[in-house]
């Protein structure tokens, strides 16, 4: 077979980002065979050992595997934390594959996370130019007005820049509390907490109901299921139909 570049096996295979795999082996934490490696160097996918940090990263002949769960709050989408947090993979002790979080929910934060092994698919996900649509359910105290809803939907001034133009819309309004309903299409790191933090509104719950066409449905806290055969070919068509999209320039 063929040899690639180390950085794209390990991100191919759910590890991590292509630019981090390139910082892992420049740091020397990469070795294939046993061996360290440098920046360029190359490995045969299927019949090459490749580690990251000791961790035997997963060849091109694993079964890939597509998950949705529903995160509980307290959990932290992170493979390892060393303050010693429960993390979203000790909810998958039952599956053989070593799958990853596509994109993140802060430990506060729960509902819909897509977990899988294909890095290939994730990496086009999680992209800033792809612009998936997530849809979040935000409980927050207090009454909501007209101009708040109209400046969080504008766009809003966060510590990374300005926020894209998104929906927002109230879904009920109860005693001290409104509930309202996000559909963004960006990820920037907990964007919508800074969001009503710019516009001076206390969140009680946050929880993610959609990414893109999947939808979380009946799972309830600590469930995951298998994406459906529908469920993942509408994912890869909503990522493939984004790259035709911005190739051509036809909306």
């Amino acid at each position: 077979m063929e040899k690639v570049r180390l950085q794209k096996i390990i991100a191919d295979s759910g590890y991590c980002s292509r630019r981090k795999a390139e910082e892992y082996i420049e740091q020397g934490c990469v070795k294939v065979n046993g061996r360290p490696v440098s920046l360029g160097d190359k490995a045969d996918p299927k019949n090459d050992i490749v580690t990251v940090n000791g961790e035997k990263i997963a060849s091109s002949g694993t079964q890939l595997r597509y998950i949705k769960l529903y995160k509980p709050r307290g959990y932290v989408t992170t493979m390892a934390d060393t303050h010693g947090r429960k993390i979203v993979t000790d909810l998958l002790d039952d599956i053989d594959e070593r799958v990853y979080p596509v994109g993140r929910l802060d430990k506060d934060s729960e509902g819909l996370l897509i977990l899988t092994n294909d890095g290939a698919l994730a990496n086009a996900v999680m992209h800033p130019s792809r612009h998936i649509k997530k849809r979040y359910r935000v409980t927050v105290r207090g009454e909501v007005t007209d101009d708040k809803l109209t400046t969080l939907a504008s766009g809003v001034k966060i510590d990374t820049g300005v926020t894209l133009p998104c929906t927002v819309a109230v879904l009920a309004e109860e005693e001290n509390r409104t509930v309202i309903e996000f559909t963004i299409a960006e990820g920037k790191n907990r964007q919508i907490r800074k969001m009503c933090e710019a516009v001076k509104l206390q969140i009680v719950r946050l929880k993610r109901n959609a990414v893109g066409n999947i939808k979380l449905g009946m799972l309830k806290p600590g469930e995951w299921a298998d994406l459906t055969a529908e469920e993942l070919k509408g994912l890869k068509a909503l990522v493939s139909s984004d790259k035709s999209t911005k190739r051509t320039g036809k909306k």
